[in-house]
C-alpha cells in the first residue's frame, strides 16, 4: 500500500471511522438514558411507549434503518440528511435502544430501601433519581456499555454502503487500486482493534472513576 494511498484514503477513513463512533455514541447515550429513565417511570403510559421504541428499534436492523432513513424520508417529509448524518442517526437511534435496556436494569438493582430512602427524605422523583438511583446505577452501566460501544465502532464499517468514506470503504478503494486484499483488510483489521482497544481502556478508566466516587473497588465491593 503506497504512502499516497495511506494519506489520501485511510487516513480520513480512520478519522470519519472515529467520528461516527463518537458522535453515534453520543446520540445512543442521549437515548439510552432518556427511555431507560422512562421505563421505570411511574406513569404506565410513559413505560408503554418507552418500551414500545425500545422493542421496534430493537427489532430493527441498524443497515435497513439507514436505508430507510437515506432514501425513504425525502420522499415522506421532503428534506433529506447527507450519509454521514444518516448513518448518525440510524446507529445512534438503534444502539440506543439496547442502552436503553442497560440503563433500566441499572436502576432497578438499586436497592429498594436506597428509593424508600429518597422518599424518607421528602425528594421529588426526579431528586431521587439524580441524587440517589444515578450515581449508584451508572457505575453498574458501564461494562455493558463499554461492549455496547465496540459492538457500535464494528457497526459503523455498514456506512461504506451509503458511499461514506469511512476506514472500510476506504480498504475497499485501495484493494481496487492495488489488488492487494490481503494486507489491505489485515491493515483494517489491526485498525479496528487499535480502535476498540483504546476505547475499552478509556471506558474501563471511566469506570475505576464512577465507583471510586461511590467508595467501591473495581469489582463492585466496598473498599
Amino acid at each position: 500500500m503506497t504512502s499516497g494511498l495511506w494519506q489520501h484514503w485511510v487516513l480520513p477513513g480512520i478519522w470519519i471511522t472515529i467520528q461516527l463512533t463518537l458522535y453515534s455514541a453520543a446520540l445512543a447515550v442521549t437515548v439510552a438514558f432518556g427511555i431507560g429513565m422512562a421505563r421505570s417511570h411511574r406513569s404506565r403510559v410513559v413505560r408503554f411507549l418507552a418500551g414500545f421504541y425500545t422493542e421496534i428499534f430493537r427489532g430493527t436492523s441498524s443497515l435497513v434503518l439507514m436505508f430507510w432513513i437515506f432514501f425513504v424520508l425525502p420522499n415522506l417529509f421532503g428534506w433529506a440528511l447527507v450519509p454521514m448524518w444518516a448513518a448518525v442517526l440510524a446507529l445512534g437511534l438503534s444502539y440506543g435502544a439496547y442502552g436503553a435496556e442497560i440503563v433500566r436494569g441499572a436502576l432497578n438493582s438499586v436497592a429498594p430501601a436506597q428509593r424508600e430512602a429518597g422518599v424518607a427524605l421528602n425528594f421529588t422523583p426526579w431528586q431521587r433519581m439524580r441524587l440517589i438511583l444515578l450515581p449508584q446505577a451508572i457505575p453498574e452501566m458501564m461494562p455493558p456499555f463499554s461492549n455496547l460501544l465496540i459492538e457500535l465502532l464494528k457497526g459503523t464499517a455498514l456506512v461504506s454502503l451509503l458511499g461514506v468514506g469511512d476506514v472500510s470503504f476506504a480498504a475497499y478503494l485501495v484493494r481496487l487500486a492495488t489488488q492487494e486484499s490481503s494486507k489491505i483488510y489485515s491493515v483494517v483489521l489491526v485498525i479496528y482493534f487499535v480502535i476498540a482497544f483504546v476505547l475499552t481502556r478509556g471506558m474501563r478508566a471511566l469506570e475505576r472513576k464512577t465507583r471510586a466516587n461511590l467508595g467501591l473497588t473495581a469489582t463492585g465491593g466496598a473498599r
